[in-house]
């Protein structure tokens, strides 16, 4: 079993660590937002301690923790079933989302002891490029958008997410093509209306307002009537006396 340490093949460089973290990592995302019914429903309380496991496959798992001591990786928060129904979704979610981050670093930098202190570095700031799962699964703090992007001109700019969560610039001009170009896989963004995760195959659009992403199909605005919207308002904040902050 991958979940608790058995892990075929060591990553040693950069990329490699990162990319053991951001498969990790995207995992646990899924878990606790499109996967969270049966995430629940397996963090049954009535059962012995559980953890919640990012695989570095790409795929998740709730299970008990490793027997061997001490373990060949760092270990996940043990009991996160305990407090599923003494505890409001959201926020034990969220409780859960924290925990998963730190244990997210420590294996992170589990195998970062052996680099050098440049490549300690780099590996974070990669990191910390991404958001935390916390801040997916809550709602907390998020990345705003680059207001340096809009256009002096008549088409103004927005800004989607790529597959690193990291912001590029994608123009509201003619054809769209920018936005099905990256592949999305590991991106966490999540639509304001339906709660959906990021597509590179969809249309997205940033309110102006509260900055919330929503399906372009979510909020009935086409890439072809997003040419014509200087600022554009989602349906919340233009129904609202004030913005929301």
């Amino acid at each position: 079993m991958d979940g608790p340490a058995n892990v075929t093949t060591t990553p040693r460089s950069v990329e490699e660590i990162f990319k053991d973290f951001r498969n990790r990592r995207t995992a646990i995302v899924r878990a606790l937002t499109s996967d969270v019914e049966e995430f629940s429903n397996l963090c049954d309380p009535d059962k012995d301690n559980l953890c919640l496991y990012g695989l570095s496959n790409g795929t998740w798992e709730v299970t008990l923790p490793a027997e061997e001591v001490p373990t060949e990786l760092p270990e996940p928060a043990l009991g996160i079933n305990f407090a599923r129904d003494g505890m409001n979704r959201k926020d034990w979610l969220s409780l859960v989302a924290v925990h998963s981050d730190s244990w997210l670093l420590s294996v992170a930098f589990y195998y970062a002891a052996r680099l050098n202190r440049n490549d300690r570095k780099r590996l974070f700031g990669m990191i910390n490029d991404l958001p935390t799962v916390y801040e997916v699964v809550s709602g907390g703090p998020r990345q705003t958008k680059d207001r340096s992007s809009v256009d002096s001109g008549s088409k103004s700019k927005i800004t989607k997410q790529s597959s690193d969560g990291q912001l590029e610039n994608m123009s509201r001009g003619a054809g769209h093509e920018g936005y099905g170009e990256d592949d999305g896989e590991h991106s966490e963004t999540i639509c304001g209306y339906c709660n959906g995760i990021y597509s590179a195959d969809e249309f997205w659009i940033c309110c102006d307002v509260c900055e919330r992403w929503y399906h372009g199909k979510c909020v009935k605005i086409t890439p072809a009537k997003a040419d014509s919207i200087k600022q554009y308002k989602c349906p919340s904040c233009s129904s609202s006396k004030k913005p929301r902050q």
